[in-house]
């Protein structure tokens, strides 16, 4: 598995907990970063996992609102909370990050959908990148 790849189950780890507790993104990225001081084996996948968690807190109001435009009859607050934290992560990939080709984004956020949430997730997480790529 790639450092970038575990790089996002940490970013998806992270938007996760934040949602879940109701807590804000940045204490659970400071929480998050204090672990990581101590693993320095996992360097890589942790500063590629800020980089995305930092990028969707400064977009964050964009990035929902591509969400939502395209998430045909869904709201943020509807989606499952693994779904609409891979939608953030994917979303930031395509709309922020120009050294990772959209493709690449949609492919590992339907992979992560299809492991960690329900059986139609895979699909509709494809639908809404595929939808912001286009447009982007």
């Amino acid at each position: 598995m790639s450092a970038r790849t575990k790089a996002r189950k940490r970013a998806l780890d992270i938007l996760f907990q934040a949602d879940v507790r109701g807590e804000e993104l940045g204490v659970i990225l400071a929480a998050e970063a204090k672990r990581a001081a101590s693993e320095p084996a996992r360097e890589a996948s942790w500063l590629y996992a800020r980089e995305i968690v930092d990028g969707i807190i400064d977009q964050r109001d964009d990035i929902d609102e591509q969400i939502t435009t395209f998430a045909k009859d869904w709201s943020l607050a509807r989606m499952p909370a693994v779904d609409r934290a891979l939608l953030r992560i994917g979303a930031w990939e395509i709309l922020y990050n120009d050294a990772v080709p959209a493709a690449v984004a949609i492919d590992e956020a339907v992979e992560l959908a299809k492991e960690f949430s329900t059986d139609d997730s895979g699909a509709f997480v494809h639908g809404v990148l595929g939808r912001i790529s286009r447009a982007s």
